[in-house]
């Protein structure tokens, strides 16, 4: 975008929202800001702040009624650099008193305690009592038994009446049924 020279006229157009004119503005001093700021600030986001609040207080000073805008329209780039100078120091005061947490180092995060798990485990029982209930009867006790009660597999041979070998074959089908229905 080029630069045009500024006066009382473009600053008065300016002020009463002519639209050829804020276009030039906001995409001229948008170009200047960009570049002005991007070497200062880590992020596009704070960069877009930045550039934001700049415009704002720009508008808000030449909109003042009482006199106390823009006084020399001319200087008008001097302005805008100015006013962006003040809002990268505030930015810079700000981020002094308030760091951002990752900056502090992960110090702060207490890993002692998951606080996702009781949401996932109850989740999980109720897909596993769900895929359980899809089972033949045989399937869902066998799995049942070992599994959730965690009875000795002696027991669960006695329970069903099957030798050792059986109940791997009974096992093996029953977890393979739970995954294809799991799926």
């Amino acid at each position: 975008m080029q630069s045009r020279e500024f006066n009382a006229d473009y600053v008065r157009r300016l002020v009463e929202g002519d639209p050829p004119t804020r276009e030039h503005f906001t995409s001229y001093f948008g170009e200047l800001l960009h570049i002005k700021l991007r070497t200062l600030l880590r992020s596009r986001s704070e960069i877009d702040e930045g550039r934001q609040e700049t415009f704002f207080r720009v508008w808000k000073a030449l909109s003042r009624k009482d006199g106390e805008g823009l006084k020399h329209p001319e200087k008008l780039g001097s302005f805008v650099n100015s006013v962006c100078n003040n809002v990268l120091s505030e930015m810079r005061v700000y981020e002094a008193r308030h760091p951002l947490l990752s900056e502090l180092g992960e110090d702060w995060i207490d890993h002692r305690m998951d606080l996702d798990a009781p949401l996932v485990d109850k989740e999980r029982r109720r897909l596993v009592k769900g895929v359980l209930a899809e089972l033949p009867a045989r399937d869902r006790e066998v799995l049942r038994m070992l599994y959730l009660e965690g009875a000795p597999r002696e027991e669960v041979q006695a329970r069903l009446g099957v030798d050792q070998d059986y109940l791997r074959v009974v096992l093996y089908r029953a977890r393979s049924r739970f995954r294809k229905r799991l799926k």
